[in-house]
Protein backbone atom coordinates (compact mmCIF):
# COMPACT_ATOMS: atom_id res chain seq x y z
CA UNK A 1 0.00 0.00 0.00
CA UNK A 2 1.58 3.28 -1.00
CA UNK A 3 1.37 6.45 1.03
CA UNK A 4 -1.68 7.72 -0.77
CA UNK A 5 -4.21 4.97 -0.31
CA UNK A 6 -6.54 4.37 -3.24
CA UNK A 7 -9.25 1.78 -3.53
CA UNK A 8 -8.20 0.99 -7.06
CA UNK A 9 -5.70 -1.75 -6.34
CA UNK A 10 -4.84 -4.43 -8.85
CA UNK A 11 -3.54 -7.44 -7.02
CA UNK A 12 -3.59 -11.16 -7.35
CA UNK A 13 -6.58 -11.20 -5.06
CA UNK A 14 -8.59 -8.65 -7.01
CA UNK A 15 -9.44 -11.36 -9.50
CA UNK A 16 -11.85 -12.95 -7.05
CA UNK A 17 -15.04 -13.86 -8.88
CA UNK A 18 -18.12 -12.75 -6.97
CA UNK A 19 -20.75 -15.41 -6.53
CA UNK A 20 -24.28 -14.13 -6.14
CA UNK A 21 -25.08 -15.95 -2.92
CA UNK A 22 -23.81 -16.75 0.51
CA UNK A 23 -21.14 -18.71 -1.37
CA UNK A 24 -19.22 -15.46 -0.96
CA UNK A 25 -18.46 -16.79 2.50
CA UNK A 26 -16.56 -19.76 1.07
CA UNK A 27 -13.02 -19.77 -0.25
CA UNK A 28 -11.70 -21.10 -3.54
CA UNK A 29 -7.95 -21.25 -3.06
CA UNK A 30 -7.32 -21.59 -6.79
CA UNK A 31 -8.50 -18.01 -7.18
CA UNK A 32 -6.04 -16.85 -4.55
CA UNK A 33 -3.28 -19.01 -6.07
CA UNK A 34 -1.99 -20.83 -2.97
CA UNK A 35 -1.66 -19.93 0.68
CA UNK A 36 2.03 -20.73 0.51
CA UNK A 37 2.46 -18.15 -2.24
CA UNK A 38 0.23 -15.45 -0.78
CA UNK A 39 1.66 -15.67 2.70
CA UNK A 40 5.20 -16.46 1.61
CA UNK A 41 6.82 -13.19 2.69
CA UNK A 42 6.08 -9.74 4.08
CA UNK A 43 5.32 -8.16 0.72
CA UNK A 44 2.86 -10.88 -0.28
CA UNK A 45 0.94 -10.59 2.98
CA UNK A 46 0.73 -6.87 2.36
CA UNK A 47 -0.94 -7.63 -0.97
CA UNK A 48 -3.52 -9.74 0.85
CA UNK A 49 -4.18 -6.92 3.35
CA UNK A 50 -4.40 -4.39 0.53
CA UNK A 51 -7.10 -6.49 -1.10
CA UNK A 52 -9.24 -6.24 2.04
CA UNK A 53 -8.97 -2.45 1.92
CA UNK A 54 -9.95 -2.58 -1.74
CA UNK A 55 -13.52 -3.46 -0.80
CA UNK A 56 -14.05 -0.09 0.90
CA UNK A 57 -16.26 2.16 -1.20
CA UNK A 58 -16.44 5.90 -1.38
CA UNK A 59 -19.81 7.60 -1.82
CA UNK A 60 -18.84 9.84 -4.72
CA UNK A 61 -20.72 7.74 -7.24
CA UNK A 62 -23.59 6.60 -5.05
CA UNK A 63 -26.89 8.31 -5.77
CA UNK A 64 -28.53 7.80 -2.40
CA UNK A 65 -28.32 11.55 -1.76
CA UNK A 66 -30.73 12.00 -4.66
CA UNK A 67 -33.10 9.56 -2.98
CA UNK A 68 -33.36 11.90 0.01
CA UNK A 69 -34.92 15.33 0.39
CA UNK A 70 -31.44 16.86 0.11
CA UNK A 71 -30.93 16.38 -3.63
CA UNK A 72 -32.36 15.50 -7.01
CA UNK A 73 -30.58 14.08 -10.03
CA UNK A 74 -30.72 16.49 -12.94
CA UNK A 75 -29.24 14.38 -15.73
CA UNK A 76 -31.10 11.82 -17.81
CA UNK A 77 -31.84 9.09 -16.90
CA UNK A 78 -32.50 9.70 -13.21
CA UNK A 79 -30.27 7.06 -11.65
CA UNK A 80 -31.94 7.45 -8.25
CA UNK A 81 -35.50 7.05 -9.49
CA UNK A 82 -35.82 3.41 -8.49
CA UNK A 83 -35.30 4.40 -4.86
CA UNK A 84 -38.46 6.48 -4.72
CA UNK A 85 -40.82 5.57 -7.56
CA UNK A 86 -42.23 2.34 -6.13
CA UNK A 87 -40.45 -0.02 -8.54
CA UNK A 88 -37.88 -1.24 -6.01
CA UNK A 89 -38.33 -4.94 -5.21
CA UNK A 90 -36.50 -8.13 -4.28
CA UNK A 91 -36.22 -8.79 -8.01
CA UNK A 92 -35.45 -5.20 -9.00
CA UNK A 93 -32.59 -4.31 -6.71
CA UNK A 94 -30.76 -1.06 -6.11
CA UNK A 95 -27.52 -0.58 -4.18
CA UNK A 96 -27.48 -4.32 -3.52
CA UNK A 97 -24.33 -4.88 -1.45
CA UNK A 98 -24.98 -8.39 -0.13
CA UNK A 99 -22.46 -10.08 -2.39
CA UNK A 100 -19.94 -7.25 -2.26
CA UNK A 101 -19.64 -7.07 1.52
CA UNK A 102 -19.64 -10.82 2.04
CA UNK A 103 -16.80 -10.99 -0.47
CA UNK A 104 -15.06 -8.31 1.61
CA UNK A 105 -15.67 -10.27 4.80
CA UNK A 106 -14.34 -13.43 3.18
CA UNK A 107 -11.16 -11.57 2.22
CA UNK A 108 -10.74 -10.32 5.80
CA UNK A 109 -11.30 -13.81 7.21
CA UNK A 110 -8.77 -15.23 4.77
CA UNK A 111 -6.10 -12.88 6.08
CA UNK A 112 -7.00 -13.34 9.74
CA UNK A 113 -6.95 -17.14 9.48
CA UNK A 114 -3.69 -17.40 7.57
CA UNK A 115 -1.52 -14.43 8.51
CA UNK A 116 1.77 -15.79 9.93
CA UNK A 117 3.20 -14.49 13.17
CA UNK A 118 6.75 -14.17 11.88
CA UNK A 119 9.21 -14.94 9.11
CA UNK A 120 12.31 -16.42 10.70
CA UNK A 121 14.19 -16.29 7.42
CA UNK A 122 13.79 -12.51 7.32
CA UNK A 123 15.52 -11.84 10.63
CA UNK A 124 18.65 -10.62 8.87
CA UNK A 125 16.77 -8.01 6.84
CA UNK A 126 17.62 -4.46 7.95
CA UNK A 127 13.91 -3.66 8.26
CA UNK A 128 12.85 -6.87 9.91
CA UNK A 129 11.46 -5.16 13.03
CA UNK A 130 9.46 -2.70 10.94
CA UNK A 131 8.08 -5.45 8.73
CA UNK A 132 7.20 -7.54 11.77
CA UNK A 133 5.32 -4.65 13.38
CA UNK A 134 3.22 -4.29 10.23
CA UNK A 135 2.61 -8.02 10.05
CA UNK A 136 1.34 -8.19 13.63
CA UNK A 137 -1.00 -5.25 13.00
CA UNK A 138 -2.67 -6.71 9.90
CA UNK A 139 -5.08 -9.07 11.71
CA UNK A 140 -6.34 -6.17 13.83
CA UNK A 141 -6.82 -3.99 10.76
CA UNK A 142 -8.71 -6.84 9.10
CA UNK A 143 -10.78 -7.36 12.25
CA UNK A 144 -11.86 -3.71 12.30
CA UNK A 145 -12.66 -3.75 8.60
CA UNK A 146 -14.59 -7.01 8.92
CA UNK A 147 -16.72 -5.40 11.63
CA UNK A 148 -17.28 -2.32 9.45
CA UNK A 149 -18.35 -4.50 6.51
CA UNK A 150 -20.87 -6.22 8.78
CA UNK A 151 -22.12 -2.75 9.83
CA UNK A 152 -22.71 -1.86 6.20
CA UNK A 153 -24.75 -5.03 5.72
CA UNK A 154 -26.67 -4.56 8.96
CA UNK A 155 -27.88 -1.02 8.24
CA UNK A 156 -29.25 -2.24 4.90
CA UNK A 157 -30.65 -5.69 5.60
CA UNK A 158 -31.40 -5.86 9.37
CA UNK A 159 -30.96 -9.63 9.77
CA UNK A 160 -27.63 -10.84 8.48
CA UNK A 161 -25.35 -13.82 8.77
CA UNK A 162 -22.38 -13.15 11.02
CA UNK A 163 -19.38 -14.46 9.11
CA UNK A 164 -16.77 -14.81 11.81
CA UNK A 165 -14.83 -17.45 9.91
CA UNK A 166 -14.46 -18.98 6.47
CA UNK A 167 -17.28 -21.42 5.81
CA UNK A 168 -17.22 -24.57 3.73
CA UNK A 169 -19.39 -25.02 0.67
CA UNK A 170 -21.53 -27.45 2.64
CA UNK A 171 -22.09 -24.94 5.44
CA UNK A 172 -22.66 -21.74 3.56
CA UNK A 173 -26.23 -22.01 2.30
CA UNK A 174 -27.58 -23.38 5.56
CA UNK A 175 -26.30 -20.60 7.78
CA UNK A 176 -28.78 -19.03 10.18
CA UNK A 177 -28.99 -15.23 10.35
CA UNK A 178 -28.53 -13.41 13.63
CA UNK A 179 -31.09 -11.07 15.12
CA UNK A 180 -30.38 -7.38 14.80
CA UNK A 181 -29.34 -7.08 18.45
CA UNK A 182 -27.11 -10.16 18.27
CA UNK A 183 -25.32 -8.65 15.29
CA UNK A 184 -24.90 -5.29 17.06
CA UNK A 185 -23.39 -6.97 20.12
CA UNK A 186 -20.99 -9.03 18.04
CA UNK A 187 -19.87 -6.08 15.91
CA UNK A 188 -19.38 -3.90 18.99
CA UNK A 189 -17.16 -6.52 20.64
CA UNK A 190 -15.09 -6.84 17.47
CA UNK A 191 -14.58 -3.08 17.29
CA UNK A 192 -13.65 -2.83 20.97
CA UNK A 193 -11.11 -5.63 20.57
CA UNK A 194 -9.63 -3.97 17.51
CA UNK A 195 -9.49 -0.57 19.21
CA UNK A 196 -7.48 -2.06 22.07
CA UNK A 197 -4.77 -3.20 19.66
CA UNK A 198 -4.72 -0.71 16.79
CA UNK A 199 -2.32 2.27 16.89
CA UNK A 200 -3.43 5.86 17.29
CA UNK A 201 -1.55 6.76 14.13
CA UNK A 202 0.97 5.41 11.66
CA UNK A 203 2.82 8.71 11.47
CA UNK A 204 5.72 7.49 13.60
CA UNK A 205 6.24 4.27 11.64
CA UNK A 206 8.82 4.03 8.90
CA UNK A 207 6.13 3.64 6.23
CA UNK A 208 3.93 6.48 7.62
CA UNK A 209 0.98 5.37 5.52
CA UNK A 210 -2.36 7.09 5.60
CA UNK A 211 -5.64 5.46 4.74
CA UNK A 212 -5.12 2.62 7.23
CA UNK A 213 -7.53 1.93 10.05
CA UNK A 214 -6.57 3.20 13.49
CA UNK A 215 -7.95 3.04 17.00
CA UNK A 216 -9.95 6.14 16.07
CA UNK A 217 -11.61 4.30 13.16
CA UNK A 218 -12.73 1.48 15.45
CA UNK A 219 -14.00 3.81 18.19
CA UNK A 220 -15.87 6.05 15.73
CA UNK A 221 -17.47 3.03 14.05
CA UNK A 222 -18.60 1.72 17.44
CA UNK A 223 -20.20 5.07 18.32
CA UNK A 224 -22.13 5.12 15.04
CA UNK A 225 -23.18 1.48 15.35
CA UNK A 226 -24.67 1.98 18.82
CA UNK A 227 -26.43 5.24 17.91
CA UNK A 228 -28.13 3.50 15.00
CA UNK A 229 -29.12 0.65 17.32
CA UNK A 230 -30.64 3.14 19.79
CA UNK A 231 -32.63 5.06 17.15
CA UNK A 232 -36.42 4.72 16.71
CA UNK A 233 -36.19 2.25 13.81
CA UNK A 234 -34.28 -0.24 15.95
CA UNK A 235 -35.52 0.76 19.39
CA UNK A 236 -39.29 0.54 19.25
CA UNK A 237 -39.66 0.73 23.02
CA UNK A 238 -37.49 3.88 23.17
CA UNK A 239 -35.22 2.29 25.77
CA UNK A 240 -33.05 5.00 27.31
CA UNK A 241 -30.24 2.62 28.20
CA UNK A 242 -29.56 2.04 24.51
CA UNK A 243 -28.91 5.74 24.08
CA UNK A 244 -26.77 5.74 27.24
CA UNK A 245 -24.66 2.97 25.73
CA UNK A 246 -24.25 4.98 22.52
CA UNK A 247 -23.34 8.13 24.45
CA UNK A 248 -20.66 6.24 26.40
CA UNK A 249 -19.19 4.91 23.14
CA UNK A 250 -18.99 8.41 21.65
CA UNK A 251 -17.39 9.66 24.86
CA UNK A 252 -14.78 6.89 24.61
CA UNK A 253 -13.69 8.30 21.27
CA UNK A 254 -13.75 11.92 22.46
CA UNK A 255 -11.72 11.18 25.57
CA UNK A 256 -9.18 9.09 23.68
CA UNK A 257 -8.86 11.68 20.94
CA UNK A 258 -8.37 14.49 23.45
CA UNK A 259 -5.58 12.45 24.99
CA UNK A 260 -3.70 11.48 21.84
CA UNK A 261 -4.84 14.04 19.24
CA UNK A 262 -3.50 11.73 16.56
CA UNK A 263 -6.54 9.89 15.24
CA UNK A 264 -7.43 12.32 12.53
CA UNK A 265 -5.80 13.28 9.28
CA UNK A 266 -5.52 16.89 8.18
CA UNK A 267 -7.73 18.38 5.51
CA UNK A 268 -7.05 16.76 2.15
CA UNK A 269 -8.83 17.61 -1.05
CA UNK A 270 -12.39 18.14 0.06
CA UNK A 271 -14.32 21.29 0.65
CA UNK A 272 -14.64 21.60 4.39
CA UNK A 273 -12.42 23.90 6.36
CA UNK A 274 -12.18 22.01 9.61
CA UNK A 275 -9.35 19.52 9.95
CA UNK A 276 -11.29 16.65 11.42
CA UNK A 277 -10.96 13.57 9.24
CA UNK A 278 -10.67 10.29 11.12
CA UNK A 279 -10.72 8.03 8.07
CA UNK A 280 -11.37 8.59 4.40
CA UNK A 281 -11.01 6.87 1.06
CA UNK A 282 -8.56 8.54 -1.27
CA UNK A 283 -9.62 8.14 -4.88
CA UNK A 284 -7.23 7.91 -7.79
CA UNK A 285 -6.65 11.11 -9.76
CA UNK A 286 -9.75 11.58 -11.89
CA UNK A 287 -12.28 14.12 -13.20
CA UNK A 288 -15.37 11.90 -13.40
CA UNK A 289 -16.95 13.45 -10.33
CA UNK A 290 -16.54 16.93 -11.79
CA UNK A 291 -17.87 15.85 -15.17
CA UNK A 292 -20.95 14.48 -13.47
CA UNK A 293 -21.51 17.51 -11.23
CA UNK A 294 -20.20 20.67 -12.88
CA UNK A 295 -23.23 22.83 -13.71
CA UNK A 296 -24.66 22.55 -17.17
CA UNK A 297 -23.38 25.48 -19.19
CA UNK A 298 -19.77 24.79 -18.24
CA UNK A 299 -17.89 22.74 -20.80
CA UNK A 300 -18.06 19.09 -19.79
CA UNK A 301 -20.64 19.74 -17.06
CA UNK A 302 -23.69 17.50 -16.69
CA UNK A 303 -25.33 18.88 -13.52
CA UNK A 304 -25.78 15.53 -11.76
CA UNK A 305 -26.55 15.82 -8.03
CA UNK A 306 -28.42 19.07 -7.38
CA UNK A 307 -29.22 20.29 -3.85
CA UNK A 308 -32.87 20.94 -3.05
CA UNK A 309 -34.55 23.95 -1.51
CA UNK A 310 -35.39 21.59 1.38
CA UNK A 311 -31.68 21.41 2.20
CA UNK A 312 -31.06 25.10 1.55
CA UNK A 313 -33.76 25.97 4.08
CA UNK A 314 -31.99 23.80 6.67
CA UNK A 315 -29.04 26.21 6.85
CA UNK A 316 -29.48 28.82 9.57
CA UNK A 317 -29.22 32.52 9.07
CA UNK A 318 -25.74 33.90 9.77
CA UNK A 319 -26.93 35.26 13.12
CA UNK A 320 -27.88 31.75 14.22
CA UNK A 321 -31.62 32.13 13.71
CA UNK A 322 -33.27 29.11 12.08
CA UNK A 323 -34.31 29.91 8.52
CA UNK A 324 -37.99 30.65 8.05
CA UNK A 325 -39.28 30.93 4.48
CA UNK A 326 -41.91 33.54 5.31
CA UNK A 327 -39.45 35.76 7.18
CA UNK A 328 -36.23 35.15 5.29
CA UNK A 329 -37.17 34.38 1.67
CA UNK A 330 -35.03 37.27 0.43
CA UNK A 331 -31.96 35.51 1.87
CA UNK A 332 -32.48 32.69 -0.62
CA UNK A 333 -30.86 34.97 -3.19
CA UNK A 334 -28.08 36.13 -0.87
CA UNK A 335 -26.00 33.27 0.62
CA UNK A 336 -23.90 35.83 2.52
CA UNK A 337 -26.80 36.08 4.99
CA UNK A 338 -26.60 32.37 5.76
CA UNK A 339 -24.52 29.84 7.66
CA UNK A 340 -21.15 29.87 5.82
CA UNK A 341 -21.37 26.11 5.30
CA UNK A 342 -24.09 26.70 2.74
CA UNK A 343 -21.78 28.52 0.33
CA UNK A 344 -19.18 25.78 0.75
CA UNK A 345 -21.65 23.01 -0.05
CA UNK A 346 -24.00 24.60 -2.60
CA UNK A 347 -23.71 26.77 -5.70
CA UNK A 348 -26.49 29.36 -5.90
CA UNK A 349 -27.57 31.85 -8.53
CA UNK A 350 -25.11 34.74 -8.62
CA UNK A 351 -22.21 32.78 -7.08
CA UNK A 352 -18.81 32.74 -8.75
CA UNK A 353 -17.69 29.40 -10.15
CA UNK A 354 -14.60 29.01 -12.34
CA UNK A 355 -14.36 32.81 -12.57
CA UNK A 356 -17.85 33.15 -14.02
CA UNK A 357 -21.14 34.22 -12.45
CA UNK A 358 -23.55 31.31 -12.15
CA UNK A 359 -26.92 31.99 -13.78
CA UNK A 360 -29.61 29.59 -12.59
CA UNK A 361 -32.50 31.94 -13.30
CA UNK A 362 -34.97 31.02 -16.01
CA UNK A 363 -33.20 31.52 -19.32
CA UNK A 364 -29.79 31.87 -17.64
CA UNK A 365 -26.66 30.17 -18.91
CA UNK A 366 -26.99 27.46 -16.24
CA UNK A 367 -30.76 27.52 -15.73
CA UNK A 368 -33.99 26.10 -17.03
CA UNK A 369 -35.15 25.39 -19.69
CA UNK A 370 -31.65 24.29 -20.72
CA UNK A 371 -31.55 20.51 -20.97
CA UNK A 372 -30.29 18.88 -17.75
CA UNK A 373 -30.25 22.21 -15.93
CA UNK A 374 -30.86 21.97 -12.20
CA UNK A 375 -34.60 21.67 -11.50
CA UNK A 376 -34.03 23.32 -8.11
CA UNK A 377 -31.76 26.21 -9.28
CA UNK A 378 -28.92 24.91 -7.06
CA UNK A 379 -25.76 22.98 -7.92
CA UNK A 380 -23.33 20.91 -5.87
CA UNK A 381 -20.10 22.48 -4.64
CA UNK A 382 -19.04 20.17 -1.81
CA UNK A 383 -16.25 17.79 -2.88
CA UNK A 384 -16.20 19.30 -6.39
CA UNK A 385 -12.66 20.33 -7.31
CA UNK A 386 -13.32 23.65 -9.01
CA UNK A 387 -9.81 23.82 -10.50
CA UNK A 388 -10.51 20.71 -12.60
CA UNK A 389 -10.51 21.48 -16.33
CA UNK A 390 -12.88 19.67 -18.69
CA UNK A 391 -12.22 21.81 -21.74
CA UNK A 392 -11.26 19.74 -24.78
CA UNK A 393 -7.52 20.00 -25.28
CA UNK A 394 -6.99 21.33 -21.75
CA UNK A 395 -8.27 18.55 -19.50
CA UNK A 396 -6.99 18.09 -15.95
CA UNK A 397 -7.68 15.64 -13.14
CA UNK A 398 -7.62 15.97 -9.35
CA UNK A 399 -7.35 13.81 -6.27
CA UNK A 400 -10.47 13.26 -4.17
CA UNK A 401 -10.93 12.11 -0.61
CA UNK A 402 -14.26 10.80 0.63
CA UNK A 403 -14.77 10.95 4.41
CA UNK A 404 -16.00 7.80 6.13
CA UNK A 405 -15.61 9.10 9.70
CA UNK A 406 -15.15 12.68 10.87
CA UNK A 407 -14.75 13.97 14.39
CA UNK A 408 -17.70 16.32 13.92
CA UNK A 409 -19.97 13.32 13.38
CA UNK A 410 -18.80 11.81 16.67
CA UNK A 411 -19.67 15.01 18.55
CA UNK A 412 -23.10 15.02 16.93
CA UNK A 413 -23.53 11.33 17.79
CA UNK A 414 -22.59 12.14 21.38
CA UNK A 415 -25.03 15.07 21.54
CA UNK A 416 -27.91 13.02 20.14
CA UNK A 417 -27.30 9.94 22.27
CA UNK A 418 -26.85 11.82 25.55
CA UNK A 419 -29.85 14.05 24.89
CA UNK A 420 -32.14 11.14 24.02
CA UNK A 421 -30.88 9.20 27.05
CA UNK A 422 -31.68 12.03 29.45
CA UNK A 423 -34.23 14.27 27.74
CA UNK A 424 -32.15 17.32 28.69
CA UNK A 425 -30.09 19.48 26.32
CA UNK A 426 -27.97 20.63 29.26
CA UNK A 427 -27.45 17.38 31.11
CA UNK A 428 -24.13 16.92 32.91
CA UNK A 429 -23.33 14.36 35.54
CA UNK A 430 -23.34 10.61 36.05
CA UNK A 431 -25.38 8.27 33.87
CA UNK A 432 -25.10 4.47 34.04
CA UNK A 433 -21.79 4.80 35.83
CA UNK A 434 -20.27 7.20 33.28
CA UNK A 435 -19.51 10.84 34.12
CA UNK A 436 -20.38 13.40 31.46
CA UNK A 437 -18.79 16.83 31.75
CA UNK A 438 -19.98 18.07 28.33
CA UNK A 439 -23.70 18.58 27.79
CA UNK A 440 -25.50 17.69 24.55
CA UNK A 441 -25.90 21.40 23.78
CA UNK A 442 -22.18 22.04 24.36
CA UNK A 443 -21.27 19.18 22.02
CA UNK A 444 -23.59 20.59 19.37
CA UNK A 445 -22.12 24.07 19.77
CA UNK A 446 -18.61 22.65 19.51
CA UNK A 447 -19.47 21.84 15.91
CA UNK A 448 -21.08 25.21 15.19
CA UNK A 449 -18.26 27.33 16.59
CA UNK A 450 -15.81 25.83 14.09
CA UNK A 451 -17.61 27.99 11.54
CA UNK A 452 -18.08 31.00 13.87
CA UNK A 453 -21.79 30.24 14.01
CA UNK A 454 -23.62 31.53 17.11
CA UNK A 455 -24.32 28.90 19.72
CA UNK A 456 -27.68 27.20 20.04
CA UNK A 457 -29.13 28.94 23.11
CA UNK A 458 -30.21 27.40 26.38
CA UNK A 459 -33.86 27.27 27.36
CA UNK A 460 -35.10 25.23 24.40
CA UNK A 461 -37.73 22.58 24.94
CA UNK A 462 -36.78 18.97 24.26
CA UNK A 463 -38.69 19.06 20.94
CA UNK A 464 -37.01 22.31 19.89
CA UNK A 465 -33.56 21.03 20.76
CA UNK A 466 -34.14 17.76 18.87
CA UNK A 467 -35.09 19.77 15.80
CA UNK A 468 -31.95 21.93 16.07
CA UNK A 469 -29.76 18.90 16.67
CA UNK A 470 -31.08 16.95 13.70
CA UNK A 471 -30.84 20.04 11.55
CA UNK A 472 -27.22 20.57 12.57
CA UNK A 473 -26.39 17.02 11.58
CA UNK A 474 -28.09 17.52 8.24
CA UNK A 475 -26.08 20.59 7.22
CA UNK A 476 -22.76 19.53 8.73
CA UNK A 477 -22.76 16.09 7.12
CA UNK A 478 -24.60 16.89 3.89
CA UNK A 479 -23.50 14.85 0.88
CA UNK A 480 -21.43 12.54 3.08
CA UNK A 481 -23.87 9.63 2.94
CA UNK A 482 -25.68 10.24 6.24
CA UNK A 483 -29.06 11.74 5.35
CA UNK A 484 -30.33 8.59 3.61
CA UNK A 485 -29.72 6.52 6.75
CA UNK A 486 -30.80 9.24 9.19
CA UNK A 487 -34.20 9.43 7.50
CA UNK A 488 -34.54 5.71 8.02
CA UNK A 489 -33.29 5.37 11.58
CA UNK A 490 -35.45 8.35 12.65
CA UNK A 491 -38.41 6.92 10.67
CA UNK A 492 -39.04 10.13 8.74
CA UNK A 493 -39.66 8.58 5.32
CA UNK A 494 -43.24 9.78 4.99
CA UNK A 495 -42.18 13.33 5.92
CA UNK A 496 -39.55 13.64 3.19
CA UNK A 497 -41.60 12.99 0.06
CA UNK A 498 -42.13 16.55 -1.18
CA UNK A 499 -39.08 17.99 -2.93
CA UNK A 500 -38.87 21.73 -3.54
CA UNK A 501 -36.77 24.09 -5.62
CA UNK A 502 -36.67 27.75 -6.58
CA UNK A 503 -37.94 29.27 -9.77
CA UNK A 504 -35.79 32.38 -10.19
CA UNK A 505 -36.80 35.14 -12.60
CA UNK A 506 -34.60 38.03 -13.69
CA UNK A 507 -36.60 41.25 -13.68
CA UNK A 508 -36.29 44.13 -16.13
CA UNK A 509 -34.32 46.16 -13.59
CA UNK A 510 -31.76 43.29 -13.31
CA UNK A 511 -33.03 42.27 -9.87
CA UNK A 512 -34.29 38.77 -9.19
CA UNK A 513 -37.47 37.31 -7.77
CA UNK A 514 -37.84 33.76 -6.55
CA UNK A 515 -40.80 31.41 -6.17
CA UNK A 516 -40.87 28.17 -4.20
CA UNK A 517 -41.97 25.33 -6.50
CA UNK A 518 -42.68 21.63 -6.02
CA UNK A 519 -40.14 19.66 -8.05
CA UNK A 520 -41.06 16.09 -7.16
CA UNK A 521 -43.63 14.24 -5.07
CA UNK A 522 -42.16 10.86 -4.27
CA UNK A 523 -43.55 7.46 -3.37
CA UNK A 524 -42.90 6.16 0.13
CA UNK A 525 -43.71 2.86 1.78
CA UNK A 526 -42.49 1.95 5.25
CA UNK A 527 -40.95 -1.25 3.90
CA UNK A 528 -38.26 1.03 2.44
CA UNK A 529 -36.76 1.50 5.90
CA UNK A 530 -34.91 -1.72 5.07
CA UNK A 531 -33.52 -3.10 1.84
CA UNK A 532 -34.97 -6.26 0.33
CA UNK A 533 -32.73 -9.31 0.31
CA UNK A 534 -32.46 -10.57 -3.23
CA UNK A 535 -34.98 -13.26 -4.11
CA UNK A 536 -32.13 -15.35 -5.47
CA UNK A 537 -30.41 -15.24 -2.07
CA UNK A 538 -33.61 -16.31 -0.31
CA UNK A 539 -33.94 -19.20 -2.77
CA UNK A 540 -30.38 -20.38 -2.12
CA UNK A 541 -30.59 -20.11 1.66
CA UNK A 542 -34.15 -20.43 2.89
CA UNK A 543 -33.05 -19.66 6.45
CA UNK A 544 -32.62 -16.02 5.47
CA UNK A 545 -35.40 -13.71 6.63
CA UNK A 546 -36.89 -11.35 4.06
CA UNK A 547 -37.68 -7.89 5.40
CA UNK A 548 -41.32 -6.99 5.95
CA UNK A 549 -43.21 -5.89 2.86
CA UNK A 550 -40.72 -7.15 0.29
Amino acid sequence: MNKYFSRFFITALAAVSVAVSCNDLTLDESVYHTKKYLFGDFSQVKEVMTNVYGYLESGFYDFQECATDDAVYANTPDVAKIYYDGSWSANNLVDDKWSHYYSAIRAANFLMENCPEDYEIARWDDRYKDYLAQLKNYPWEAKALRAFFHMELLKRYKTIVIADKTFTVEEVNNLMPSTYDQAVNWIEKELKDAADHLPDTYASSYYAEIGRVTKGFALAARARLLLYAASPLNNEMAEKDRYARAAAAALDFIDANNTSKTYFLRKQMFNVENQDLIFGIREATDNTFESQNFPIGYEGGNSGTCPTLNLVEAFDMADGTPFNYEKHSSALLDPSQRDPRMAKAIISNGDMFKDEIVETFIGGRNGQPKENASPTSFYLRKFVQEATRLTVGNVSEMLHLYPIFRIQEVYLNYAEALFEATGSPDFKGSLSGVNYTMSPREALNKVRTVYQMPEVPSGLTAAEFRTRLRNERRVELCFEGHRFWDIRRWKLGDKTKEIYGLKITRNLDETFSAEKVLVQSRYWNDKQYWYPISSSEIFKNQSLIQNTGW
